[in-house]
């Protein structure tokens, strides 16, 4: 896809978004993954966009994530709500699965908080265990970057040292510890999917230092700092790694634990979100 495409594809879509709320301008983007997109409700005055109304926006086949782009307050700070996302294992290209991203940077947001359900790899985590991601590997055989780059969205060659800002995830943490929520912190392992992965390759993973795995997230992290936006990251740990436990591994698992911590996960993000307000 050329550069220009790309760039243009981008904005056409933010401004599309932008005609459906008239003066609405985010200054928080929040991306739900599977079984997490209850948040959305909690927003005040909120305006809902269906993804298949959105120019170019892929729309998610996978259950539990509900396709819907919300626009919202949390008190007086206005942000933008994904309620699910697209999968490269969905079939979409690599600069589809990041497009959204692309979109809540165009939109003018100054941060972007990414959510996921993972399986646990570090044996010290349990089902229901929220964890503040630190880093990433991206595991997964493609980078949403591939291709011609447009200096207009950041540069060629990206730094990726914070890829998850320091002083955001020591908010969060701060958050985690006045409200008196577990939060792990740990490394975050992208994986292609959709198979889950065998025992042999958790095994490879905890040796590379990863502490969960997941099939998403790392494109958007990608996108949104070769854009300048500060992200943080938080998993829901729903199931056990294989190997680790000897239940069979099924997607309804994940959909079960999500909604036991729904509560938790949403008082955490809600506080964390106050405070980002005030630092983005």
């Amino acid at each position: 896809m050329a550069a220009v495409d790309l760039l243009a594809r981008a904005d056409a879509c933010a401004n599309f978004i932008r005609s459906k709320a008239p003066g609405f301008s985010p200054k928080l983007a929040i991306i739900l993954g599977s079984g997490l997109g209850g948040f959305a409700d909690t927003l005040q005055r909120p305006v809902s966009i269906d993804y298949r109304q959105l120019p170019d926006f892929p729309t998610s086949s996978v259950v539990g994530h509900a396709g819907r782009l919300v626009l919202g307050y949390r008190g007086q700070v206005p942000v933008v709500v994904m309620q699910g996302r697209v999968h490269f294992y969905e079939g979409y290209q690599p600069w589809q699965v990041a497009f959204p991203a692309r979109v809540l940077c165009r939109l003018g947001i100054h941060h972007l908080t990414v959510t996921n359900a993972a399986g646990g790899i570090n044996t010290g985590f349990a089902v229901g265990d929220l964890m503040a991601i630190s880093d990433h590997l991206n595991l997964a055989g493609f980078n949403p970057l591939i291709g011609p780059n447009e200096d207009k969205l950041g540069p060629r060659f990206p730094d990726m040292s914070h890829a998850y800002d320091p002083a955001f995830l020591a908010a969060l943490e701060r958050v985690a510890a006045e409200e008196r929520i577990a939060l792990r912190r740990g490394v975050y392992a992208s994986l292609a999917g959709p198979s889950y992965e065998t025992p042999a390759e958790i095994r490879m993973l905890r040796t590379l230092g990863a502490d969960a795995v997941g099939m998403s997230t790392v494109p958007e992290v990608i996108v949104a700092a070769h854009m300048g936006v500060k992200v943080t990251g938080v998993s829901c740990i729903t199931n056990l790694a294989a190997g680790i436990s000897q239940q069979k591994l099924s997607h309804a698992e994940v959909a079960e634990t999500a909604d036991k911590v729904k509560d938790t996960f949403m008082r955490l993000i809600g506080r964390f979100l106050d405070e980002a307000a005030k630092m983005a």
